[in-house]
């Protein structure tokens, strides 16, 4: 029978550490040997990213317990960036797999490892896909958008995927572990299932700037535990690159922009010394260095938990 790869328990990444079922298990040896154990790829919930270490160590025991190397090199490559691959340019080779529901957007709880929520309804509409570390690059890929075509005879035209969740599995340089509706949406009408069914697939990929409706700004969620001393804000909808590389804040109480710090996904945080006086602005910079500053987007009474719409995009 074809190999599928087992649909995955609603863990807040693609990969677990449970070792009492198959989806813990890489792609590739699980492809080769069902009975091989799980191998974790990530280390704990209070720390998403493994060390490269990690990464190389789990290559060389999955070719090991396989009896065989995964087609190609298991590493990682490196990272897709905006400078060094043009939007729309040069096809690469990649790897595909997919996980959840046949026809839903990946995670159980449709979320995933950047803190987006709700990837399963518009402008994500399920289209959406783990990475591994030269895509999701630790959180700093995540809304990346990405044009995907496979090859095989169920195959249709090349479809486009954001960048959500996480998966260090060591399958290919270029990974992609895809939603149910993703990875069939790269088949021929009628021939989802029949597609899905292959469960890993050999694709090209390439990046391409993201594009949202008209009137879709920047959004920004100020995150749950979020207070005068501490406030995490994740942003989404960010056009053309797709992903941030720094935010920095200026409140009330202070004439200069302060830093955030990078926390996990697509979430950052600023941890303050003295209390926060909304209204609070937002300076984003994506990754070609483009700047855009969302004045007083963060009310004087904001509240954790709640969702500012900006008027600002890329």
């Amino acid at each position: 029978m074809p190999f599928q790869k087992p649909q995955k328990t609603n863990a807040p990444g693609c990969a677990c550490e449970t070792s009492d079922d198959d989806h813990c298990r890489p792609a590739c040896a699980h492809a080769t040997n069902p009975s091989t154990p799980a191998l974790p790829v990530r280390s704990n919930m209070g720390s998403l990213m493994p060390n490269a270490a990690a990464v190389l160590a789990a290559v060389a025991v999955a070719a090991l317990v396989a009896g065989r190397p995964c087609s190609g090199d298991g590493a990682p490559g490196l990272n897709i960036t905006t400078d060094d691959v043009d939007y729309n340019g040069r096809w690469l080779p990649a790897r595909a797999t997919w996980y959840g529901q046949p026809n839903g957007a990946g995670p159980d709880d449709n979320g995933g490892a950047c803190g987006i929520k709700d990837v399963n309804l518009p402008p994500y509409a399920g289209m959406t896909s783990c990475g591994n570390l030269p895509l999701f690059k630790d959180g700093k890929g995540c809304g990346s958008c990405y044009q995907i075509r496979c090859k095989l005879p169920e195959c249709g035209n090349p479809v486009q995927v954001f960048i959500t969740d996480m998966n260090y599995g060591p399958v290919a340089p270029y990974y992609f572990d895809l939603s149910g509706t993703a990875f069939g949406s790269m088949a021929k009408p009628g021939l989802n299932d029949q597609l899905r069914h292959r469960g890993i697939v050999d694709l090209d990929f390439r990046r391409v700037p993201c594009r949202y409706a008209p009137g879709q700004n920047i959004v920004f969620h100020v995150e749950e535990g979020s207070n005068p001393f501490y406030l995490a804000v994740l942003v989404k909808f960010v056009a053309v690159d797709g992903d941030i590389v720094q935010m920095d804040l200026k409140d009330q109480g202070s004439p200069e922009w302060q830093p955030m710090n990078h926390s996990w996904g697509a979430i950052w945080r600023a941890d303050m010394h003295r209390p926060l006086k909304g209204p609070i602005s937002i300076r984003i910079t994506n990754e070609s260095g483009r700047t855009l500053v969302a004045t007083d987007v963060i009310p004087e009474n904001w509240l954790p938990n709640t969702v500012y719409n900006s008027n600002i995009q890329f």
